[in-house]
């Protein structure tokens, strides 16, 4: 069995603390979960490069860097409550997993969200929750959510998310146009939303009611 530590120490050096993530928690949780566990196994001896890489239904695994961007964004504790909205991989879900109370992802391919499962047991994560459907509806019956996560772009931000999230909740998603974005961080405080432009970037469409039609 080939050893991938020294992979996976490399890449939080390199991509995540050197990038400029400072978080402890969230580079721990990096340096802790096998990345190449979530790819395809002819591709897991790139799973550790400083890249997105193709997964099954057309879908992809997140750049590192992004993971650990987006991560330290949501300020997670650990008594928090997360929607992910797209599973993919599992990857983030798992990272998240290591952070907050529960997880509960929404994947609208079926396959993923077996496939995903499959890793979450073997890791013994027993604090996610998962669905196959609609991630732009959100997930209302264990709503209202501390923190809120889409990893697909969305054409705006969708409403029935913004009002599942917590007072002081926070939430962090790509929008754009179908094939480019930008990273919007929102902030709930009480009733008050404060949205502010991250950076560019490029994530699969979020296909859904309140998303894209496909």
């Amino acid at each position: 069995m080939i050893d991938y530590s020294g992979l996976r120490n490399k890449m939080v050096d390199e991509q995540i603390i050197k990038k400029g993530i400072k978080d402890e928690r969230v580079i721990n949780a990096m340096r802790k979960i096998p990345r190449h566990l979530f790819v395809n196994e002819a591709l897991a001896h790139r799973a550790y490069g400083d890249y997105p890489l193709p997964i099954i239904e057309s879908q992809t695994i997140s750049q590192p860097y992004m993971v650990g961007f987006m991560t330290e964004m949501l300020d997670t504790a650990k008594t928090h409550k997360i929607l992910e909205i797209g599973t993919g991989s599992g990857y983030q879900t798992v990272i998240l997993a290591e952070l907050a109370d529960k997880v509960y992802t929404i994947e609208r391919y079926n396959t993923l969200v077996v496939k995903a499962r499959e890793i979450f047991n073997k890791l013994n994560y027993n604090n996610i929750v998962m669905k196959t459907g609609d991630g732009s509806l959100g997930w209302k019956e264990f709503a209202p959510f501390d923190r809120i996560i889409v990893t697909a772009g969305a054409p705006v931000i969708p409403e029935k998310l913004i009002n599942q999230l917590n007072p002081n909740g926070k939430m962090i998603i790509p929008v754009g146009d179908y094939h480019l974005q930008k990273l919007m961080f929102i902030e709930k405080n009480d009733e008050k939303i404060s949205i502010k432009e991250l950076s560019g970037c490029m994530f699969v469409p979020l296909v859904g009611k309140y998303g894209w039609n496909q």
